[in-house]
């Protein structure tokens, strides 16, 4: 019986280790710390400044915020999570077949359709449960209730020169905002259920983004200072971004915990992520073969949900068909979209280190 050799043109040169030099100990130790202050400063900040009766800031701040925190997001799904998936998924070391196509690119479009579709079949059931809301309102049976959590909402949205979205009743020093029963309130209802949908979107998106940068920090090399550093900084502009988001948001009475929910989520993953980086810092193979492919298509794929949705919500929503700049002066947009481009440009640069 003949012996049949197959010949392998080529082999796995992908590294088995990670760049991790028993450097900077103390400060890989409080970076657990550190990152989930600076992670929950970002986070709850906003928060509170919508809805606690004791820390106000003066609103032109809260916009200020705002927008900076959308640009923030819009620089992450490109240059933190795209940019990084075509770095790991183009590696050398993969070979045939990521070196000869843009799977980074080609993931990423996927993650776009894949929550373009499911943003898509949301806002259909959306229209059908306020169609069906609509026809109780018409007999007089609809009962839904929406509050302001915390007490007074002082930075909900409203649509001035639009007529209100709901009505509002006062109790006990809470705000009770009851469906208001005509059609155009009930279309602003939906409005804020796919609001509420965009704002788990992009949790689900940079939470699991979160774990691999975590991971990152602790496990680092002779870079490990500068990485330290700006990925603080990319925290707690991240942070900012989600929180401005949750608290411009209004939530069903039953539902008025998820925000603050999501905030600490997102506080506590990267940290989390960093203490498991230094237990496994001498054995997780960052630069392996597994590990490159693994990274990349869960940074790609967060990437296209990002993009989707800082492209649709962050900017085309909240400039052109929120109403927030109607009969406005030119002015304020011009204010605001400096804000916005002023965040994205500041994580774009901490990108060089991060």
């Amino acid at each position: 019986m003949d012996t049949i050799y197959i010949r392998r043109d080529t082999a796995d040169t992908c590294t088995s280790d990670n760049s991790y030099n028993g450097k900077y100990w103390p400060a890989r130790v409080s970076s657990v710390l550190v990152l989930f202050v600076v992670s929950a400063l970002g986070a709850f900040t906003p928060l509170l400044a919508a809805y606690s009766t004791v820390f106000r800031i003066p609103a032109y701040v809260f916009d200020a915020i705002k927008y900076f925190g959308s640009g923030v997001i819009i620089a992450t799904g490109f240059i933190h999570l795209l940019a990084e998936a075509a770095e790991n998924l183009s590696n050398d070391c993969l070979g045939s077949p990521f070196t000869e196509y843009p799977f980074a690119e080609g993931i990423a479009l996927i993650g776009v359709f894949f929550i373009f579709t499911f943003d898509l079949v949301a806002h259909q059931r959306l229209a059908v449960k306020t169609k069906a809301l609509q026809e109780e309102s018409e007999l007089g049976l609809s009962s839904m209730e929406f509050v302001a959590f915390g007490g007074r909402c002082n930075r909900c949205p409203q649509d001035e020169g639009q007529g209100s979205v709901l009505s509002i009743k006062h109790t006990d020093g809470s705000t009770e905002i009851r469906e208001a029963e005509n059609t155009q309130d009930l279309s602003k209802l939906e409005s804020m259920y796919q609001k509420i949908l965009n704002c788990v979107v992009l949790e689900c998106g940079i939470v699991l983004h979160s774990v691999f940068v975590g991971l990152s920090v602790t496990i680092a090399g002779d870079d490990f200072i500068s990485l330290y550093i700006a990925i603080c900084f990319h925290q707690f502009f991240e942070g900012l971004g989600l929180g401005t988001r949750f608290a411009t948001t209004q939530w069903p009475t039953r539902k008025r915990y998820v925000p603050w929910v999501m905030a600490l989520a997102y506080s506590l993953t990267t940290p989390i992520a960093a203490a498991i980086g230094l237990v496994v810092r001498q054995s997780y193979p960052s630069g392996s073969r597994t590990a490159l492919i693994t990274t990349g298509v869960f940074d790609a794929a967060c990437g296209g949900i990002l993009i989707y949705n800082s492209i649709a919500e962050l900017m085309a929503y909240d400039f052109m068909y929120s109403g927030d700049f109607k009969n406005k002066p030119i002015k304020k947009i011009v204010i605001a979209f400096l804000y916005l481009s002023l965040g994205a440009f500041a994580m774009a640069l901490i990108g060089k280190w991060a």
